[in-house]
């Protein structure tokens, strides 16, 4: 069992831990009234990662703590510069299993193990405000650490923390830094203590940026196109453990993830050779599908709750809410177990491990070497033709079936077009961004639609289900009409919304 918090800090080099007299007062700073001294606590830590140093190549921490008031496994994933979330389990002897998913990620199911231990004399104290209430803690460390990967090496330092209390807010910060930097206080070097320890025992803190194997032309669209695959791959990486522990959104934003990194391997064939990232898009699609079934139904619950929510009373005959109910926890269940089979899976694994290699050695064809405006034209407007050749074709057909399904083919024809503009947002700047935004439009449109051919399928579902047991099926034909109309509306509010991106709209976006 695990519990989080948000921990938001800025560390600073500190002269001395001993001798605090360099410290400026800091009452009437932000809103502090008081600084209140905490006493001294001794902590001692075991901090575990792979032998290869993953964790803190992505520049997570992960350490067994004794000590001081918060004992404990302490698993820390970057946010921001200044803000980390923090996943904290009791204290055990070996890493427990749930803060070991919330690595895998980043370890890969590779095995961790101790690395460097550090032992940290801490001076605290409270920033109290003039209410009484602590806006935040400041301490003042005296570092020892020696690591388990170098036999003999050791290293030590003083520094300072500014951690806020959980009401507090930025403002707070930014004042004791300048607070701090008038008495010619620094913010630290390293992002953390095991950063610093790495480096000033020899081991070196891997890079959290990209080292690639070969050399790439500065400016290139081998430059290019792998930064923003390597952004996505990032980004899938850190919303694994969000999506583990089902915070809201978490789901969505990993899928769309996975539909950015396949369509844009897809769309620059030209830049990475398809050989390597074909077998990478199977799997992304794989990985996106087992997601979808809880995205799916979550869109689903929502849309439909807000459709009952919002008839009159006397219009919800029976039990229509309990009915939704009951059809939702049984999907819902069925889709969560779903999703964490998934990342779970020896497919998940490799999968990392494919998007890892893809990072580190991208493999980059001939045209890579050329400017990126004219590989990235070119692939944009690829994608743009079959949008149009879509589109055309969807257009044409009678309402029905055949043309629900040849609208949600345009729709993912316009996300392979959009995505397939941001990438070029840096080279062709304005024009991309323009294009991008009015397809998005269309893609709004199709997306209302296709929602809307979902939820009619999942009424007609729910109806029959309550018309077997003797339920009245009103509201739920209520229902499928106002989809159905929803639909029609979408339907013709598209032409306009496709002249906007249409050849006469591209020539617009590209030209200015």
């Amino acid at each position: 069992m695990t519990e989080s918090k948000r921990e938001v800090e800025r560390k600073y080099e500190a002269p001395s831990a001993d001798d605090t007299a360099w410290l400026p007062d800091l009452t009437g700073v932000g809103g502090i009234e008081s600084v209140v001294d905490q006493g001294t606590q001794d902590l001692d830590a075991v901090y575990y990662d792979t032998d290869d140093l993953r964790l803190a190549g992505t520049a997570a921490t992960l350490r067994r703590r004794t000590g001081g008031t918060d004992a404990g496994w302490h698993l820390k994933l970057p946010l921001s510069r200044d803000s980390r979330e923090e996943a904290q389990a009791p204290l055990s002897e070996t890493v427990p299993d749930a803060i070991r998913e919330l690595a895998l990620s980043r370890t890969r199911g590779t095995d961790l193990r101790p690395v460097v231990w550090i032992c940290t004399t801490r001076r605290v104290r409270q920033l109290v405000g003039s209410d009484g209430t602590s806006l935040a803690e400041l301490s003042i460390d005296s570092v020892r650490v020696e690591s388990l990967l170098t036999v003999g090496a050791r290293a030590s330092w003083s520094e300072m923390e500014v951690e806020l209390a959980p009401d507090s807010g930025p403002a707070l910060l930014d004042a004791v830094d300048k607070a701090l930097g008038e008495k010619g206080i620094g913010r630290a070097h390293s992002s953390s203590k095991l950063a610093r320890a790495l480096e000033e025992t020899g081991v070196g803190t891997p890079s959290v940026t990209d080292e690639r194997t070969e050399a790439v032309a500065p400016g290139s669209a081998g430059e290019e196109v792998p930064r923003y695959v390597n952004e996505r791959i990032h980004t899938l990486v850190n919303l694994d453990p969000a999506v583990r522990r089902d915070l809201p959104d978490a789901v969505h934003k990993m899928r769309t993830t996975c539909r950015r990194l396949r369509s844009v391997l897809r769309s620059y064939r030209s830049v990475l050779d398809r050989e390597a990232t074909d077998p990478v898009r199977e799997e992304l699609k794989w990985l996106s599908n087992e997601l979808g079934a809880e995205r799916d139904q979550e869109v689903l619950r929502e849309r439909l709750s807000a459709r009952i929510e919002a008839l009159p009373g006397e219009l919800v005959l029976g039990a229509a809410s309990a009915r939704l109910q009951v059809w939702d926890a049984g999907n819902t269940s069925e889709a969560r177990l779903r999703t964490l089979d998934a990342l779970g899976s020896a497919r998940y694994l490799a999968l990392l491990n494919r998007l890892a290699t893809l990072t580190e050695r991208p493999p980059l064809r001939a045209k890579a070497a050329r400017q990126p405006r004219e590989v990235m034209a070119k692939a944009i407007l690829k994608e743009y033709g079959q949008l149009t050749d879509r589109m055309a074709y969807a257009l044409e057909l009678p309402p029905g079936t055949e043309r629900d399904t040849a609208l949600h083919e345009a729709r993912k024809a316009a996300k392979k077009t959009r995505y397939a503009t941001e990438p070029a947002r840096d080279s062709l700047d304005k024009p991309a961004k323009r294009l991008g935004k009015r397809v998005k439009a269309v893609q709004q449109v199709l997306g209302e639609h296709q929602d809307s051919v979902v939820a009619r399928d999942a009424l007609r579902k729910v109806a029959l289900a309550a018309h077997a047991v003797g339920e009245p099926g009103f509201t739920w034909g209520l229902l499928y009409g106002q989809e159905q109309a929803a639909a029609d509306r979408d339907e013709r509010e598209l032409p306009s919304v496709w002249d906007a991106a249409s050849r006469r709209g591209l020539r617009k976006a590209l030209n200015g």
